[in-house]
């Protein structure tokens, strides 16, 4: 059974809110990727959001709660390194979104990477150990213009489809034997 989980920031209590399943709609997620210097926030039953990266990019605690499996599986398609310093207002605000983006999401692997050491020592008290698994593109993805997030050419989004694809197959073909026995990202090298 595939789950799905799509987060957005409440505007007004700066909490995370976990949409879930079959009553995802259209509304939750615009809400999901709302960015608040370019849009308005999306109202979903009375509540308005902001894009979910600045409180979870993604949000891992689901799954930990309402799933099984012990692999997670990310994507990541916000660059966390970025040689130079930016000077422009444009890559000033772009570097800023990048490492607000990045945040969150430093902060879950640190907390996986603190719980697995738990239970390799028997202290877990019941946890299960996450097997945890990076695609990334950052090589690519760096190379974009910030203002590439609102470029809605069809062109432009195949070729990131592409892009994804042959990524996506590229890893499976070297990791797929690796999926429920270990993780294929060190947590401690990679997020301290």
């Amino acid at each position: 059974m595939v789950k799905l989980f799509v987060c957005a920031t409440n505007v007004e209590t700066a909490k995370v809110n976990i949409f879930a399943g079959k009553d995802i709609g259209v509304e939750h997620v615009l809400a999901s990727l709302c960015l608040p210097l370019m849009m308005q926030a999306v109202e979903v039953n009375g509540e308005h959001y902001w894009d979910g990266s600045f409180i979870g990019n993604p949000a891992i605690f689901p799954l930990h709660y309402n799933c099984q499996a012990r692999d997670v599986i990310m994507v990541h398609i916000t660059p966390a390194n970025r040689p130079g310093v930016p000077t422009t207002s444009p890559a000033i605000m772009n570097r800023m979104q990048e490492i607000s983006f990045n945040t969150s999401l430093i902060r879950e692997m640190r907390m996986i990477d603190y719980l697995n050491r738990l239970v390799d020592e028997d202290k877990g008290g019941g946890t299960k150990r996450r097997l945890v698994h990076l695609m990334e593109a950052e090589d690519l993805i760096r190379d974009l213009s910030w203002s590439s997030r609102l470029n809605g050419d069809w062109d432009f989004l195949i070729s990131l489809y592409n892009i994804g694809r042959e990524r996506a197959d590229k890893w499976l073909k070297a990791n797929f034997d690796r999926l429920g026995v270990e993780a294929t990202v060190d947590l401690h090298a990679k997020y301290f």
